[in-house]
Parts: structure tokens; C-alpha cells; sequence
């Protein structure tokens, strides 16, 4: 999203032979790539690993996204009002809904979110940039957070869903093309951008690292 070089879908690296495993690779080099310009904290490099078709091919576009740890799964849907979501995730975590932490990226675009999530009562974490590592949190009680909520980049998503599924947590995402051109992307890599895709969607099976 950051118009970094980078691998291209599909792209074969290494070199083949006739015992060479196939396998898909999903990497950001830097996440939270103005933090580090800014000698800010939590930049991270990310890659993941797993057998050749099991990681989603996303389009480099936004995705809304919602991602939670290991206590919330299955407890939590991205089409859900924020309102439910909370009230949800505070009966999972055994909190009070003012002891609940949203983060987000604090761009803009999360206004009017932000606003129903005070409305609800329950705290708001933003942060400037990288939101792998920002979903990554909500699988550790001490992070200070536990749930993010909100619209990244794609590609990130599928990272963010290969972390949170090492770890036992829950992601859902759904492509958000913000024009014509973005679309017509969409639907010629077989992208549906309408469907809410689950972490099994985005990284198939239990082999990924």
C-alpha cells in the first residue's frame, strides 16, 4: 500500500528442482514503515510461510479488518454494530465494556467508528501506522489492547490472519476497493468484494509459520 518494491503475486523465487517443496510466501519488509522514519516504536519485519495455495493471493488494495485473541474467537463478526461487538467481546473477556480497548490506525477514514465506540463507553487506542503488529497485541494479555477494528492494507491482512492463527486468535477481513479501477482488479483475480472472509479463508490449514 505504501508503494514499496516488493514480491509480486505469484512471483517464483529460489531455484527448482524435482524434490523442491512448494510452498506461498507473504512478506512486509518493514510494518509500521513511518514509525521507523519517525524513530518510533514497533516496526517489525513479517513473513509467512506455508504450503503452495494455503495463503490468500491479496490484491493490493484496503481490506476492513477485525481481529481478536484467543479468548474472543468465534465470539465477534466484522458485519456486526460496534455496539454488539463490544458488548460481545466484554462477556468473552470476563471485563467491563469501559475496561474494553479498541485500536486502530488513526487515519480519517475511522472517524465516524471512532465516535460509536465512545458512544458505547469503551476505550480507544489509535496508532500512526503498521497494523500486523497492532492485531498481533490482541493475542497478549498485556499488550493493552484487545481488539482491532478498522481498514489496512490487504496484503497486511493476510500476514495479520497467519500471526493470529499461530496464536489461536480470530481475524476476519473483506476487500475494500475504494474505485473503478480497484474493482475491475478485484474481480480479475477472482476476488469477491463483498464476502466477509474468515482466517481460514485467508490462510488454509494448520502449516503455516
Amino acid at each position: 500500500m505504501d508503494e514499496a518494491p516488493m514480491l509480486y503475486i505469484g512471483e517464483q523465487i529460489g531455484k527448482t528442482t524435482e524434490d523442491s517443496i512448494e510452498v506461498d510466501i507473504a512478506v512486509d519488509p518493514l510494518d509500521g514503515t513511518n514509525a521507523v522514519a519517525d524513530g518510533d516504536s514497533n516496526g517489525i519485519s513479517v513473513v509467512a510461510v506455508a504450503p503452495r495455495g494455503c495463503l490468500l493471493h491479496a490484491p493490493d488494495l484496503y481490506m476492513d479488518k477485525i481481529a481478536v485473541g484467543p479468548k474472543a474467537k468465534g465470539k465477534v463478526r466484522l458485519d456486526m454494530p460496534i455496539k454488539e461487538i463490544i458488548k460481545n467481546l466484554s462477556l468473552a473477556l470476563n471485563k467491563n465494556v469501559s475496561e474494553i480497548t479498541v485500536t486502530m490506525l488513526d487515519r480519517p477514514r475511522h472517524d465516524e467508528m471512532i465516535e460509536e465506540i465512545r458512544e458505547v463507553g469503551a476505550r480507544i487506542k489509535l496508532f500512526k501506522d503498521g497494523d500486523v503488529a497492532a492485531a498481533i497485541a490482541t493475542c497478549f494479555d498485556n499488550s493493552g489492547v484487545d481488539i482491532l477494528i478498522g481498514t489496512g492494507g490487504a496484503p497486511e491482512g493476510v500476514l495479520a490472519a497467519a500471526a493470529l492463527k499461530c496464536l489461536g486468535g480470530d481475524f476476519q477481513g473483506r476487500l475494500h476497493p475504494t474505485n473503478e479501477a480497484e474493482i475491475k482488479r478485484c474481480i480479475e483475480m477472482g476476488r469477491d468484494v463483498d464476502i466477509i472472509m474468515d482466517i481460514e479463508d485467508l490462510v488454509k490449514g494448520n502449516e503455516v509459520v
